[in-house]
């Protein structure tokens, strides 16, 4: 047995901070979730009043836009098509809108948090070691600080999907800037390029297959993890896979969770034809 003597327990100081942030900032916390429903409501409500059939020919728009085939698009608009088909299609809306605000927001913190590590080697060694623990900390750790902050529902779904789904974009964002050939960014500034300039119409282009790689990657996590959403209030298709298991539903929970794959499926290959310059041109089919 380990010795007594020898325990050491930080939970109580967790425990205080916890309250301490709660007492201190908690009508800040119940502002900023305001807003965060605000938004996913918006977004849910603008996908619910545009046509079923509407959405789909976005969807494959978009498809042929990122991949100029029109095969492929067609199969991506038939796998949201199946999961309409299964009864799915108000689920599927509401995970689309939480998705696409958790990437939203890791869209506008890790992309500048990652040029920062590029451009900085202090804050990328600082950084990295916290971008470690964000990626390998168990969800249902940093859900308990986060239900206390803001109660059951979307928003913290929405941070706890945040916090495991930004590290990606970051790294991938700060692999890309920095990869940039040095002589490219030399020749931006014989020309008369400025840091911003040159950040702008050189260093992005150029790192932009990269950072599209690490948006699929966050996108992706971020779909992984709307099964534990559920478990927290957030609805979606998540419920239904939560809600197969709890009443040993298994056809609801196969439907549910193909569904999650077929959204998966879809917004991979989008974004990967994005992140391809050659696919888009039209080079590869």
């Amino acid at each position: 047995m380990f010795p007594q003597a020898l325990h050491y327990s930080i939970a109580d100081a967790v425990n205080r901070f916890v309250d301490w942030l709660v007492l201190h900032y908690g009508d800040a916390f119940r502002e900023v979730s305001d807003h965060l429903l605000q938004l996913v409501a918006g977004i849910e409500g603008l996908l619910r009043l545009c046509p079923w059939w509407l959405l789909l020919a976005l969807v494959g728009g978009l498809a042929w836009h990122a991949s100029r085939s029109w095969r492929r698009a067609a199969v991506l608009v038939g796998l949201l098509f199946l999961i309409g088909v299964v009864g799915l299609w108000d689920k599927l809306l509401q995970t689309c809108a939480l998705v696409l605000v958790a990437t939203l927001l890791s869209v506008l913190i890790g992309v500048p948090i990652g040029i920062l590590l590029a451009r900085k080697p202090l804050a990328r060694r600082l950084l990295m070691p916290l971008l470690d623990v964000m990626q390998t900390l168990p969800s249902f750790v940093y859900l308990i600080p986060v239900l206390m902050l803001f109660g059951l529902g979307k928003v913290p779904a929405i941070f706890a999907t945040l916090v495991y789904a930004l590290p990606p974009l970051i790294r991938l964002t700060e692999l890309g800037i920095r990869q940039v050939d040095v002589s490219v960014t030399e020749a931006a500034a014989c020309l008369g390029a400025n840091r911003w300039q040159s950040l702008r119409h050189v260093q992005l282009p150029l790192a932009l297959p990269t950072i599209m790689a690490g948006l699929n990657q966050t996108v992706m996590m971020a779909l992984s993890m709307v099964v534990v959403a559920s478990m927290i209030g957030a609805r979606g298709l998540g419920e239904d896979v939560l809600t197969g298991i709890q009443t040993l539903n298994v056809g609801l929970g196969v439907e549910a969770g193909l569904a999650i794959v077929a959204l998966a499926v879809v917004i991979d290959r989008i974004t990967q034809g994005y992140g391809d310059p050659a696919q888009r041109d039209g080079r590869i089919r």
